[in-house]
């Protein structure tokens, strides 16, 4: 057994003090299968009732673990069965949306995802019904968050999925119109959705998940940047060997939290997620990271070596830290909340395809990114499809999380708030690809899904 010393709780206490360390979530994932009716009020109550008796001191223990082990956990969260796998007999599904925005406004939490369908192969009629409620689901709601599997290595791309999707982007926009269409930041699109992500918009708890499980989301992209600075101008291998080390402090204080939070509310422990993720606050940004490493602004050239470098190390150094990684795990760039990326938007550094690009080798894809609001659907579409197709490929998780700001065009900025932060309108290129989008179908999965 490894003895704690006191320099390790000294070093943990500086970057939870300085250097922004913090628990960015505790989630609760909770089965709804126990729940299923084709009664839509009593589905309604039995989703209610389950998930408040569920989570009912998930915050109260946060707040307690908070307080006694001195780690800031920002985030309380709860994550649902696939809503669409519990809706297929009932005509509205919104009607459970807001049972469930109800269900987290009565427990506290800050965040409940889970309105979601898996649609990577095909849709069935409750998918579809439930993919098109989405923006009177979100408009409707104050905490809910959505999401949608249109692709996997395994199945392919379901581009029927893809076409409706940047409908539902552009209708979730309008709908959301007077909060610069914040309904979309509460709503991502997948390709090879994980089972067990923490982290919203994305989260939900997977079919393959037991009845209940309590999970981790750690951050610290603030501590990683203060590492690096004692390496300055050392080469690459001191680099990665030093995130290594930060990534498994981090980890550490993650794993604890966990462990607490399962035992004291008598909950499975599932896994901790050890991505990097920023907030707007100064000093808790990914992007820095990147430019501590020698680079003027994140999004010039040398931004996807020193991303892949980040991600690696991380993954390398957490997975040391905790019995059950999972989710993500590697650095998210979301463009509006990390001051870094804003930054580099604003500079014009920091491109729609750089991101793209950077995409091929961290955690997510194409998050909180603010694009003019008269963007076509289609071509809301064709960035999902593209995206989609490097995680297909790459056999990784990818995810668009744009916002087509009602009113807005490039050179205006649209205001969140809170740890969603605000984004400058990044340019989109002005070709179509409707067509491309119009012919639907499927696009099928690359050979090496082949692995059987």
């Amino acid at each position: 057994m490894h003895m704690i010393n006191t320099s390790e709780i000294l070093e943990t206490l500086q970057m939870i003090d300085h250097q922004k360390l913090d628990v960015r979530t505790i989630t609760m994932g909770i089965s709804l299968f126990s729940c299923v009716t084709d009664d839509e009020k009593k589905l309604c109550d039995n989703i209610y009732d389950l998930i408040t008796r569920r989570a009912e001191n998930l915050v109260e223990v946060g707040r307690e673990i908070e307080r006694e082990i001195g780690v800031p956990i920002v985030n309380k969260r709860i994550s649902v069965t696939p809503a669409a796998l519990v809706t297929g007999a009932i005509k509205n599904p919104v009607k459970v949306a807001q049972a469930l925005d109800r269900a987290a406004k009565t427990t506290g939490v800050d965040f409940i995802g889970g309105y979601s369908a898996l649609v990577h192969k095909a849709m069935t009629e409750a998918d579809k019904r439930l993919i098109e409620s989405i923006p009177e689901a979100l408009s409707t709601t104050d905490f809910l968050c959505s999401s949608i599997n249109v692709g996997s290595t395994r199945a392919g791309i379901n581009m029927d999925a893809v076409k409706l999707m940047g409908d539902v982007v552009k209708q979730t926009a309008a709908a959301t119109a007077e909060n610069g269409g914040l309904g979309c930041a509460k709503l991502v699109v997948f390709c090879n959705a994980v089972e067990d992500n923490p982290f919203m918009a994305g989260a939900f708890h997977g079919p393959g998940e037991g009845d209940c499980a309590v999970s981790v989301g750690v951050s610290g992209p603030g501590v990683v940047k203060v590492a690096l600075e004692q390496v300055k101008g050392r080469p690459f291998d001191e680099v990665a060997e030093t995130i290594k080390r930060t990534a498994f402090h981090i980890t550490r204080v993650g794993q604890l939290v966990a462990r607490e939070a399962s035992r004291r509310l008598d909950v499975p422990f599932g896994i901790v997620d050890l991505s990097l993720a920023p907030t707007p606050a100064v000093g808790d940004s990914v992007a820095q990271i990147l430019e501590e490493m020698g680079l003027e602004i994140c999004g010039t050239h040398g931004t996807t070596a020193a991303l892949a470098l980040l991600n690696d190390a991380v993954k390398k150094g957490g997975v040391m830290a905790s019995s059950h990684v999972g989710g993500l795990s590697g650095a998210f760039i979301p463009v509006s909340e990390d001051i870094g990326m804003i930054h580099a938007a604003e500079r014009g550094a920091l491109s729609l395809e750089k991101l793209e690009a950077m995409t091929c080798v961290c955690s997510v894809g194409l998050d909180m990114i603010a694009i003019p609001g008269d963007t076509p659907a289609e071509t809301i579409a064709a960035i999902i499809a593209d995206e989609a197709a490097i995680g297909m490929v790459n056999n990784k998780t990818t995810a668009v999380r744009v916002i087509p700001a009602p009113g807005k065009k490039v050179g205006d900025s649209v205001e969140f708030g809170g740890l969603l932060g605000y984004a400058p309108i990044i340019p989109v290129r002005e070709y179509s690809a409707a067509d491309f989008i119009h012919r639907g179908g499927r696009i099928p999965a690359p050979l090496h899904s082949l692995r059987n």
